[in-house]
């Protein structure tokens, strides 16, 4: 009878958390009510509703991917509350900045491939992700917001973005895709899930040409230069060069409790940007090769009470140059000497990472859900490689060479490193009441280089009401020094130093989720932050002779976020988010720069009930204010809106996407970091259309 009491007033909408605990807590009878329950497992490891996860997360599934018409990961991550993607000017790489924290690199966000890192050594960036990534084959995005060092480690520090990719169960059959449209970009691809005998297997393989948009650049810094030494060899005004092509290859295969991915991404001859220096540079062409595989085994009833899994992953990465850069124009002149031929240079890398981790679960306690784990990182950046016809004068001014010389041996860049990893983790889901979980967490990393750093995390969950649950979050996070800021010993701008520590975070966030109705998402959190130990290039005490990295920074910052989803209909579908940051540099007292300290996004998704759908997204950004030293006015605020048509998915037919972005063809521009290198910022892509078709069979 009670039971019956509480399904009622579940039914009306006005059951409190008094009632909860004395009805069943079935996800699966709050999933009839109030629609679909989606799950997450970033916030703790192992899948779980997200509204009840232990941190502010979100996931964005294959058919939203497809709803948006988005042709490149960038675009469905600007979807997310308080995430912004940017550029850097060096190969317009993607720069996923969360919470106002927005670096040259933005290494402080972590990216993981089905949960592995794919940040590179040298820098911590994520260069084997530029311009764009292919959506064709990801069955799911999850993104924490907020430090996550105590699962993940170094890096998870503003937040974790994990792309997870198809396997057999998420493909049936073969499908075939085509998709031609704007910058001469063309794009094929094949995906297929089945049975390889006893074996589940999936298999993807892509192949993407693209001659890049061309948005000029009216000053850059050759520009300066020009001013300043009486040239006039800059390349501006002229375009970035975006160009490139890609071939790209994954195969999943799944047997018994063992899974076996290996993965291929060749990224051939991409143009530079803006330049490696912020100085336009038309004929440099970067080619990157990253493979990867991964074997693991799992079993979550390895005894009544425990489960376990373990496994290993290799990673290689290299940069090469089959076009060298050019750092500066030809005709370029300092006071240390003339270059007629321009400033060229070659660095190239190659690196190995090696991962082994073990993970264990235990549930043999009442109310709670423990898990161990531990690991080693065995990170090898083994080849560096650099050309020049340059060098430095005591100055810090570059001095021409009378050739390109090999300086492998004598003065690279970077000489070679190795780092090496071990860490133990454990964290207690516990059940303090029906409707109370505390989930706490601790994760300790050893640095063969850097030292050890300790990181905890706490969260409480309430489940306020049957459609209300509040979160009170805390956490710590790292960020261990790249191989650049600890090791770069030729580069008199900014010296390596071995002596770094870590950069940390502490925040701390109260979050809301609320069921309001049916087919009634609502969300909110608010957060705030301290960073401290940034690491900056300080200059050094002796005039003329350039800078040292040196952990100088400290930051602080807060925000809000507020989300929606809204099934108006069976036919209709909104989403939406406002995102509101503020963040300060303690060492000047001024606005951190750069970063939108104002986002808004809407999304409206139509199904016409005759075998097509509309969607329809727009995106505001605004309030982006300039570093300290930084004179030019802010970075002007920009709104995109973006529209797709396309058919159902049905087998055994073809089916069509139509995709413009950036309708109004807003001048959308990205700042550039050093003050006035490139004056009016990064132009970014024009409107542009794309034409999909794609076959099941």
């Amino acid at each position: 009878m009670q039971e019956g009491w509480c399904r009622t007033v579940l039914g009306c909408g006005v059951l409190w958390s008094s009632c909860v605990q004395a009805q069943p807590t079935d996800e699966d009878t709050l999933a009839l009510i109030y629609g679909n329950q989606r799950s997450v497992s970033i916030a703790t490891g192992s899948q779980q509703p997200i509204r009840r996860a232990p941190a502010v997360a979100s996931v964005i599934t294959a058919e939203d991917i497809a709803a948006m018409g988005a042709v490149d990961l960038d675009e469905v991550l600007e979807s997310v509350p308080g995430l912004h993607v940017g550029r850097s000017a060096n190969s317009y790489n993607a720069l996923f900045a969360i919470r106002g924290i927005y670096t040259q690199y933005t290494p402080q966000t972590l990216v993981l491939q089905n949960g592995l890192p794919t940040a590179v050594l040298f820098q911590g960036n994520k260069i084997s992700l530029p311009l764009s990534y292919p959506v064709e084959n990801i069955a799911r995005i999850e993104v924490l917001r907020g430090p996550g060092s105590a699962l993940y480690g170094a890096d998870a520090y503003s937040g974790v973005i994990n792309i997870v990719t198809k396997t057999a169960a998420d493909i049936s059959g073969t499908e075939l895709g085509l998709r031609a449209g704007s910058f001469g970009t063309t794009q094929a691809w094949v995906l297929h899930g089945g049975k390889l005998g006893e074996a589940d297997v999936a298999a993807y393989l892509d192949l993407g040409v693209s001659q890049g948009y061309r948005r000029t650049v009216d000053a850059d810094a050759q520009t300066r230069n020009d001013a300043a030494f009486g040239t006039h060899a800059s390349l501006a005004p002229g375009p970035v060069h975006t160009q490139g092509r890609h071939l790209q290859g994954q195969v999943d295969l799944e047997w018994q409790r063992w899974r076996l991915r290996v993965n291929l991404r060749l990224l051939d001859r991409y143009g530079e940007g803006a330049g490696v220096a912020q100085s336009l540079d038309p004929v440099a062409r970067i080619s990157f090769d990253r493979h990867s595989a991964d074997l693991s085994w799992s079993d979550a009833q390895f005894t009544r009470d425990w489960s376990l899994s373990f496994g290993a992953s290799h990673l290689y990465f290299g940069q090469r140059l089959p076009v060298p850069l050019l750092v500066f124009p030809a005709g370029t002149t300092f006071p240390t000497g003339s270059f007629p031929q321009g400033m060229i240079g070659a660095p190239e890398t190659r690196e190995r990472q090696l991962r082994l981790w073990v993970l264990a679960g235990y549930a043999g306690f009442k109310g709670h859900r423990l898990r161990f784990g531990g690991g080693h990182d065995d990170l090898n950046l083994y080849h560096t490689h650099e050309t020049k016809n340059f060098d430095f004068a005591a100055s810090g001014l570059p001095v021409p060479l009378p050739d390109v010389i090999d300086f492998s041996e004598s003065a690279p860049f970077l000489m070679p490193h190795r780092r090496r990893v071990s860490y133990l983790h454990l964290q207690d889901e516990w059940q303090l009441a029906p409707d109370w979980t505390l989930t706490a967490g601790l994760r300790h990393d050893r640095y063969s280089d850097v030292g050890a750093t300790t990181n905890p995390r706490l969260a409480l969950v309430w489940d306020a009401r049957y459609d209300l649950t509040l979160k009170l979050l805390y956490g710590s996070a790292f960020r261990a020094p790249n191989y650049t800021e600890a090791y770069s010993i030729s580069n008199p701008v900014a010296r390596g130093n071995p002596a770094l520590l870590p950069e940390t975070i502490r925040t701390a966030e109260l979050a809301l989720s609320w069921q309001a109705g049916k087919g009634l998402d609502l969300g909110a959190n608010v957060f705030r932050y301290r960073m401290k130990n940034i690491i900056r290039a300080v200059p050094n005490a002796t005039p003329g002779t350039g800078s040292t990295f040196q952990n100088t920074g400290r930051q602080h910052g807060r925000g809000v976020e507020l989300e929606a989803g809204w099934e108006a209909s069976p036919r209709l579908r909104l989403a939406g988010n406002l995102a509101w940051q503020h963040a300060i540099d303690d060492t000047t007292g001024r606005d951190a720069g750069h970063a939108p300290h104002r986002e808004a996004y809407l999304r409206a998704e139509w199904r016409s009930g005759l075998g097509w759908m509309a969607s329809g997204q727009l995106n505001r950004v605004a309030d982006r204010r300039r570093t300290a030293g930084d004179t030019r006015p802010p970075v002007p605020d920009y709104t995109t809106l973006d529209l797709a048509l396309r058919t159902e998915r049905n087998a055994g037919r073809w089916d069509f996407a139509l995709s413009l972005r950036n309708a109004f063809d807003a001048d959308v521009r990205e700042p550039s970091f050093a003050p006035g290198q490139i004056r009016h910022d990064l132009p970014m892509a024009p409107r542009a259309v794309f034409l999909q078709a794609s076959h099941a069979l």
